[in-house]
């Protein structure tokens, strides 16, 4: 009987296990308050990930406390400091959608610690990179920095506007998004360009190095492919 209970138990732990983590393109991920699965997109293989909401609930009243949260999956047994992350990402809005102003919110987190409780992440706003209103173009990118530095604090006055920018970015489309770390500075590249839509001079993250996520928010499905890890 005390065999066959012990079969039991490791067999819930290994489907415990197994549920926590996907594989995609010979990576393995620990998925973190996201829905994911590999789809096919228009013939080809991909990682979709939407936020669970049963994690995390939404409260559009109290944005800060809500959004920009560890919502992505992880890359098991990786650490990087200095480097290029490179991935293709499209994104496109759920219908009906919790959240009235979605974007598209989709990117990338890095210098993930062990528990999901610090990093930083650079992510799009889609639909804000094609709206006829320059006050939302200019929202297009955000850099944050879990947990002291969301959008909405990095957005006051004291800030001057350094931890946003103007990409041309879009809904549905493939974006090959770049970052180079070096040291104290992020560099974000848009589609192969030659120079980045994006610097941040000051990081505000408390990891000097960290695991590495694919991030998505509110009122997004986002996809992936093509993740490439550099080191330098």
């Amino acid at each position: 009987m005390t065999r066959i209970l012990i079969i039991m138990f490791s067999l819930i732990s290994f489907f415990t296990i197994s549920a926590q983590t996907i594989q995609f393109e010979n990576k393995q991920f620990e998925i973190s308050n996201v829905k994911s699965s590999i789809v096919d997109l228009k013939g080809e293989k991909v990682l979709k990930i939407e936020r669970d909401l049963t994690k995390i609930p939404f409260d559009v009243n109290h944005l800060e406390n809500t959004v920009d949260e560890s919502t992505f999956v992880k890359l098991t047994n990786e650490n990087i400091e200095n480097g290029i992350i490179e991935v293709k990402v499209l994104s496109q809005i759920q219908n009906p959608s919790p959240f009235e102003f979605a974007q598209g919110f989709i990117g990338l987190a890095f210098n993930i610690n062990d528990d999901n409780s610090a990093f930083e992440a650079v992510y799009l706003r889609p639909k804000a990179g094609r709206s006829d209103l320059q006050f939302h173009r200019n929202h297009s990118v955000q850099y944050y920095a879990y947990p002291d530095f969301k959008f909405e604090k990095l957005r006051k006055e004291e800030f001057k506007g350094q931890y946003e920018t103007y990409a041309d970015v879009g809904l549905n489309e493939w974006i090959t998004f770049r970052l180079e770390l070096k040291n104290e500075k992020i560099f974000l590249y848009i589609n192969n360009q030659k120079f980045p839509s994006f610097i941040v001079n000051e990081r505000k993250g408390k990891m000097k190095s960290g695991s590495i996520g694919l991030w998505v928010d509110i009122g997004t499905i986002g996809y992936f492919k093509n993740l490439k890890v550099t080191k330098f």
